[in-house]
């Protein structure tokens, strides 16, 4: 751990593996399985627990409780894990579980995501790359959040539950089934509002690409025909179509949870 710079006041336990340039702040605890990545900083007051990775340049604000026990009742002590990746910021009072028996074992947050103040990732949960939790997020266990989703404050998912890539979830909304890539959810309970199109000029998305995901999406979630008739004939007429394609490989593949749909019809 060369070049570390740990407050006198942290408790760093036997066994932890600290790389080069870690900071860690006052009154921070760092668990004996735990693993910090070259050049993480603990702000102050943080504790990283149980069997826990933080990946290289994460910055952990105060009052962060990351790896404790999961908030699942049948964990009975299980050597579960909790991997974090890279470049990730965790704002104050973000609370991430670790997985259990039940689940699969894991926790795992992918590369460059912001969790914002008071957020909350339960345990057996996946999350990709680029992810966004605004204040106050609470992502149930066992769910899955793909590349680029962001979350608006106070949004609530429940378990089980998918998100999809690219996909953006109001603030205050509390999502009780699977959300499309590419999709916007909002209300409580949650609905299907079209597509989010502001996030995917924002990613420098092609005129073309939004328009063929306009055009999917109409037909996708149009009147006729069952859901499932539907994604048939998009599979058909865009198979060149790759983000189109995402869309329909992730309905296809389901979940434990049904689509979340528009109210009256499709919008995008």
């Amino acid at each position: 751990m060369a070049n570390s710079n740990i407050h006198p006041t942290a408790i760093i336990e036997d066994g932890a593996k600290l790389g080069d340039g870690v900071r860690i702040g006052p009154y921070s605890v760092v668990g004996a399985d735990v693993v910090l990545g070259d050049g993480v900083e603990l702000a102050s007051h943080v504790v990283v627990a149980g069997r826990t990775s933080v990946g290289a340049r994460c910055r952990i604000f105060p009052f962060a409780s990351i790896g404790h026990q999961p908030q699942d009742l049948k964990y009975k002590g299980e050597p579960s894990t909790l991997q974090i990746g890279t470049d990730c910021l965790i704002r104050e009072g973000v609370t991430i579980n670790p997985g259990t028996e039940g689940g699969g074992m894991t926790t795992t947050i992918g590369n460059a995501c912001a969790f914002l103040a008071n957020s909350h990732v339960g345990h057996d949960c996946h999350v990709g790359n680029n992810v966004i939790f605004s204040n106050n997020v609470m992502l149930a266990g066992h769910c899955d959040v793909g590349d680029f989703a962001i979350l608006g404050g106070g949004a609530a998912v429940i378990q089980f539950a998918r998100v999809g890539a690219h996909s953006f979830l109001g603030g205050m909304s509390g999502l009780e089934q699977d959300l499309i890539p590419y999709g916007m959810a909002l209300g409580n309970r949650a609905y299907l509002s079209g597509l989010n199109i502001v996030g995917l000029q924002r990613r420098n998305f092609s005129r073309t690409e939004i328009h063929d995901l306009r055009r999917a999406y109409r037909l996708l979630f149009a009147q006729e025909g069952t859901l499932l008739e539907r994604v048939a004939d998009v599979a058909e007429e865009f198979r060149e179509h790759a983000i189109v394609m995402e869309i329909v490989a992730f309905i296809k593949a389901g979940g434990r949870r049904s689509m979340c749909m528009p109210k009256n019809g499709a919008e995008a």
